[in-house]
């Protein structure tokens, strides 16, 4: 690596922890900040957190930070050690400005860097990059000593996160991953939310979400593309034939770091985007960012502009700065027709910031969640059940409505709202997956492949744009008529990437695709880096919400209906299966979008650096990532992933998949009757 002019900078990394005691700051800064989380821990445990949180400084320090500490977890229930914070800016540098014995190391230390960038992070103070509580590391030390680490190690070392504390540095060899992480990985028995809670408060463990404790995060972008395809699919299951979304109303919630998505996928589908927002700077912040177009304050405006954006057609969308709940209530009394409902706030976090009753304002929300958490909890229901009643109403009128996979409507059923179906056992209303992403993207083997350009250069974004299209566009020549339509929407994606300023943060590209095409858009980026035509490597990842990394039976694998969506070992086996066919670094999290203890899920990361080695790494593992997905989904019975994993072994004669043999339902009428 090259030694960066910026020499405060990598002096800062290389030293970790100070040398020096860092004088304490003064106030917190403008940014936001993540909720205050209640007061769960026990005299003994608040001193034994104390003591955690101390290990990692000299014992001369101890007495200064330890009532400094105390305050912390006092004000706000965790330890920060906001005092450590790097006084450089944080943001992603392109990788020739990091210190680094390795490559890959340097691209992870981008990557950490751009997931705390406070214009890609939800509370970066907090260490939080989305969801309220998807936190890179839970303090301030940790990120120093994790820094100094990457900047230390070789390629024969592996450094092992523990739910964001690093372990150490441990000899490996060069195949091996330079990086393992895992986060809140919990005995079963101590994965509720308030074992969340408690533990967090002690700093022995996090919530890593998906992709902020992997460091994959990219911004809203990374979810655009899937929103955008979830969108524009659920308009054709309902639209009659000839007609388009044009002026056809989606009604949803949430202008976060993931949710904040929405609108941008709404315009690219081209319909009219409502999205409330409780919190005044989130939904600011979209806007000032271009993500969203118009904001409206007040209901009466939002009901004149939407009805106006209907009637001329226009693809447009429309913040409304206050409760979904009143949206959904007054829309119904105004007989606005709702085509397509969902809702993406955080309610795999309910009673910390994930979700904000209707009945309270949001300052009375934030007060409420630690001050009397219990009536808190009883308003978040209430607003749930109340929220359902209205839902269902509009889909009386036939609005089509979908869980988007935030836990929405699992809490709605704890909260006892009008949401089960017959049976009793599923929900009235599909999640996405089910009706969506699962048969028509998950079971082929599409998922979320992403890449970052380390040279931070918006034209080698640009180059890799047009490499992908052009892959894109020769594989849809002879791909079977089963994935025809997936291949178009996302060639038509690609080519509208640029256009529609999807970069928040790192210069990075999301594209929905599957393993073949996965394989060849990389391969072509490692001969451009080869040739020189790429300035610098480029890191391959992909959201866990795909194919093989998530076990999650309200979410990624909804559609799995042989009775193992509660089993895990799909995540797992992918997250040991990629660490030795080549990944650079491999995460596996209790957790994510739809809650503590809920899902497993992992993720990978790989640095491309134009060698053949990254090629020989590219085909193995790419390969196996998709492929142990579509293998599971096939032995569920899913028609579209027994057709998909037939269609490789045909190719692929080192593939042997064992396959179902379906039963006729005639021969298990009247059994056990």
């Amino acid at each position: 690596m090259k030694t960066s002019t910026n020499t405060d900078f990598n002096s800062q990394i290389i030293q970790g922890i100070p040398a020096e005691l860092p004088p304490k700051p003064s106030v917190r800064s403008r940014y936001s900040h993540a909720p205050n989380r209640k007061q769960i821990l026990t005299r003994e445990e608040k001193l034994l957190a104390i003591e955690n949180a101390l290990r990692y400084f000299p014992s001369k320090w101890h007495q200064e930070l330890a009532s400094e500490f105390a305050q912390e977890l006092e004000s706000y229930g965790r330890i920060y050690m906001y005092r450590f914070k790097p006084t450089y800016p944080m943001y992603a540098r392109p990788i020739s400005e990091y210190s680094a014995c390795s490559t890959e190391a340097a691209a992870i230390m981008l990557m950490i860097q751009n997931n705390l960038d406070p214009a890609v992070a939800q509370h970066p103070d907090e260490l939080i990059t989305y969801g309220g509580n998807g936190a890179v590391f839970q303090n301030w030390a940790q990120y120093a000593l994790t820094m100094q680490y990457l900047a230390t190690m070789t390629e024969e070392q592996t450094l092992h996160m523990y739910s964001g504390h690093p372990m150490g540095l441990f000899p490996s060899s060069k195949s091996a991953p330079r990086v393992v992480i895992t986060n809140g990985m919990m005995i079963p028995n101590y994965s509720k939310p308030d074992d969340w809670e408690r533990y967090n408060a002690l700093g022995v463990t996090q919530y890593g979400q998906m992709t902020a404790g992997s460091y994959m995060y990219i911004g809203p972008q990374g979810i655009v593309h899937g929103t955008t395809i979830t969108v524009m699919n659920a308009f054709r299951k309902v639209l009659k034939k000839g007609e388009s979304s044009e002026g056809k109303l989606f009604l949803t919630s949430g202008l976060g770091g993931m949710s904040g998505a929405q609108p941008k996928a709404g315009n690219i589908a081209r319909c009219v985007t409502v999205c409330a927002e409780v919190n005044p700077a989130a939904a600011e912040k979209r806007h000032e960012q271009g993500w969203v177009d118009e904001l409206h304050y007040s209901i009466g405006s939002l009901i004149k502009r939407t009805r106006e954006a209907m009637k001329r057609s226009e693809t447009v969308s429309l913040a409304f700065v206050g409760n979904i709940v009143d949206v959904w209530e007054q829309f119904y009394e105004a007989e606005i027709f709702v085509s397509l409902g969902s809702d993406q706030t955080s309610l795999h976090n309910p009673w910390a910031g994930g979700y904000y009753p209707a009945s309270l304002s949001f300052e009375e929300s934030n007060a409420m969640m630690v001050d009397d958490p219990e009536l808190f909890k009883d308003k978040v229901q209430e607003s749930l059940r109340k929220q359902i009643d209205l839902i269902n109403k509009h889909s009386d009128r036939g609005t089509y409505f979908f869980d988007y996979g935030n836990a929405f409507l699992l809490e709605a059923s704890k909260a006892g709202a009008e949401v089960m179906a017959e049976n009793k056992i599923d929900f009235r209303y599909p999640s996405y997956v089910q009706d969506i992403l699962g048969p028509l993207c998950f079971d082929y083997g599409f998922g979320p492949f992403r890449w970052v350009c380390t040279s931070c250069d918006p034209e080698d974004l640009r180059k890799t744009d047009a490499i992908a299209l052009s892959v894109m566009q020769k594989l849809k020549v002879t791909a079977p008529q089963e994935i025809q339509q997936q291949m178009q929407d996302n060639i038509r994606w690609i080519e509208e990437a640029e256009n529609n300023q999807l970069v928040v943060g790192s210069q990075a590209r999301i594209l929905y695709a599957d393993a073949e095409g996965r394989t060849a858009i990389a391969l072509a980026f490692n001969d451009a880096i080869q040739k020189g035509e790429l300035s610098a490597p480029v890191v391959l990842g992909r959201d866990h919400h795909d194919v093989s990394g998530t076990d999650s039976p309200f979410r990624e694998t909804s559609n799995i209906y042989d009775g193992s969506k509660f089993t895990a070992d799909m995540a797992i086996h992918n997250v040991i299966g990629d660490s030795f066919r080549g990944a650079s670094w491999v995460s596996i999290h209790n957790g994510g979008g739809v809650g503590w203890g809920e899902v497993i899920n992992g993720g990978f990361g790989m640095v491309l650096d134009g060698s053949q080695a990254s090629s020989a790494r590219i085909r193995s593992m790419l390969f196996y990532d998709v492929n142990n997905g579509i293998a599971r989904r096939s032995w569920a019975r899913n028609k579209e992933a027994l057709f998909a994993i037939k269609r490789e072994m045909e190719r692929t004669d080192t593939l042997k998949v064992t396959l179902p043999n379906n039963v006729e339902k005639s021969i298990l009428k009247g059994l056990f009757e």
